[in-house]
């Protein structure tokens, strides 16, 4: 079982570069500058009438790729920052760059920045990555003298721009956004690198002295500092190995959307626990910082069991002759003594749409130590992963991803496999404390031959190559409900068995009636029963 662990933790994701699936990316040096330029918005031009604006100075961890769009499976967390502030009051601009260092930034892109900074407006400054590197080569030229002595200098002739040269120290550049922002009336505010996929003897993420730099440089400034490295570190540092991996993708800096939206928030949480008075009227404008949880009326010494999946778990649940989700019945199988239950199931959904959606992450903000999760998709995964519902997945259980262009917006999204996103869920409840247990899916009133169709060939294959990989506890729903519809309605003819069976179906061959949603939930009990699952000691007698 371990050793199916180890294949595929290292297997490693490919992003797939045909004309199919995703488009040429050109890495941002200032050698690629003038595509870069045309694609950031000019200085100024998101603000609205006389609301100020949060401008964004960074580098490819903050916008990556010539786009910033994501197109090379990699984002910067700059894209997803706009979401923790009222747009109707401050517009947040990223004018980050890949490949820029400090003092590269400050040359070539901060003059027309700072040209467009007005009063009122605020900087966000978090830049250094590419900081220790020659100061004079002829393809970048981007180093920096370490630390933050006002008075160290190096002169030499820049091969880059032809031009004789004087590099100064990290601090020193510093100093100058921090004095150019309060020429004109706006705010400066320090944060420290983002993380690497790095890490010391103890498995912590490591910590660059550019953090004691910028925090040095902020307090004998009087600047507001927000440590984006720590407050991000110290939530990685608690993740799987597995799950550390994905948050970074290519190489061992720049961030997959999940490290992308994980850096955008810290850097917001960061903002806003600040107690620097400088901060209050930017913390007024911010919004969605609290994490969001599912509404659960959680009682003491009673355990949650959140049962997340689709429409077979959770439908209309309403109309005694409409559809229904099994997980509408969890009161016919669990102890409400004993448990509360939480039905976070939502039609329509797949593994990957549940997840981009949010909906896994209030589940996982919401788990504590000792609950349960129930999870249970399959019936809308394995379908186009470009069209506009957008849920489609690999059709696999390997460790892989491609990017993908959506057909309904153009937007480019990271896909992994069926298994992967299955995994992800798997390690984020046992990071949280909580026992996950993994369910196939629901049988379809589909016959062939007489006897009800079962998936073991391909779903049935990939749930036990997932439980094989991390030995979760496995409730196989499918054939148990199948076992209980072949003993009541097999026969020679598959139509008649299929109109038999319709009783528990409702719509389709998929949506079940009340009766076939009772049927599931009892399969589940019987299941938790068969495994000696933690769990059945909560089910009813």
């Amino acid at each position: 079982m371990r050793k199916l662990l180890s294949i595929l933790l290292l297997t490693a994701c490919a992003t797939v570069t045909n004309a199919q699936v995703t488009e040429k990316v050109i890495d941002n040096t200032p050698d690629s500058i003038g595509k870069a330029l045309m694609s950031r918005p000019a200085p100024g031009t998101t603000r609205q009438g006389n609301n100020p604006v949060l401008f964004l100075i960074g580098n490819s961890t903050m916008r990556n790729g010539t786009l910033g769009n994501g197109n090379n499976g990699q984002w910067g967390w700059g894209y997803f920052f706009n979401k923790y502030f009222d747009g109707r009051r401050i517009s947040v601009e990223n004018q980050a760059l890949g490949g820029m260092s400090t003092r590269t930034f400050y040359t070539d892109l901060w003059p027309a920045v700072r040209d467009a900074l007005k009063a009122g407006d605020w900087v966000i400054v978090s830049i250094g990555h590419n900081d220790s590197a020659d100061f004079f080569d002829a393809k970048r030229a981007r180093g920096v003298i370490p630390g933050v002595d006002p008075d160290t200098l190096v002169t030499g002739f820049n091969e880059r721009k032809h031009i004789n040269d004087t590099v100064y120290s990290y601090g020193t550049y510093l100093r100058r956004y921090i004095d150019e922002i309060r020429s004109r009336g706006a705010h400066p505010i320090l944060m420290s690198l983002t993380p690497r996929d790095a890490y010391d003897e103890q498995g912590r993420v490591i910590r660059k002295p550019h953090t004691q730099w910028a925090a040095y440089v902020a307090a004998i400034e009087g600047v507001p500092f927000v440590d984006l490295n720590e407050i991000s570190g110290q939530q990685i540092d608690t993740f799987s190995t597995w799950k550390k991996k994905y948050h970074f993708h290519g190489d061992h800096i720049h961030t997959s959307q999940f490290g992308a939206e994980l850096n955008a928030r810290s850097a917001a949480e960061g903002l806003f626990a600040s107690h620097h008075p400088l901060l209050k009227p930017l913390q007024e404008m911010m919004m969605n910082v609290a994490r969001p949880v599912c509404d659960v009326n959680r009682q003491p010494g009673k355990p949650v069991v959140f049962i997340t999946g689709d429409s077979t778990v959770k439908n209309n649940d309403s109309d005694d002759n409409g559809m229904w989700g099994w997980g509408s019945q969890a009161g016919l199988i669990f102890d409400d003594t004993k448990i509360t239950w939480s039905n976070q199931a939502k039609a329509g959904r797949s593994t990957r749409s549940f997840i981009r959606e949010g909906r896994w992450e209030k589940v996982y903000n919401s788990l504590q130590p000792g609950d349960y999760v129930l999870i249970q998709f399959g019936h809308n995964d394995i379908c186009s992963v470009t069209d506009p519902k957008e849920r489609g997945v690999i059709a696999s259980t390997k460790d892989t991803c491609h990017v993908y262009k959506m057909e309904k917006d153009g937007r480019y999204e990271l896909v992994y496999s069926f298994g992967w996103y299955l995994r992800k869920m798997i390690d984020d409840a046992r990071e949280k404390g909580a026992t996950p247990i993994l369910l196939s899916l629901t049988p379809r009133n589909e016959w062939p031959g007489g006897k009800v169709e079962r998936r073991n060939d391909t779903y049935g294959k990939w749930y036990r190559e997932v439980v094989e990989a991390t030995g979760v506890e496995f409730v196989d729903v499918h054939n148990i409900s199948a076992d209980f519809l072949d003993k009541k309605f097999a026969s020679k003819d598959a139509a008649k068995s299929k109109k038999r069976a319709s009783k528990y179906f409702n719509h389709d061959h998929t949506h079940t009636s009340k009766a076939g949603a009772q049927m599931n939930a009892r399969s589940v009990a019987k299941g938790l029963r068969a495994i000696g699952s933690p769990l059945a000691t909560y089910l009813k007698k």
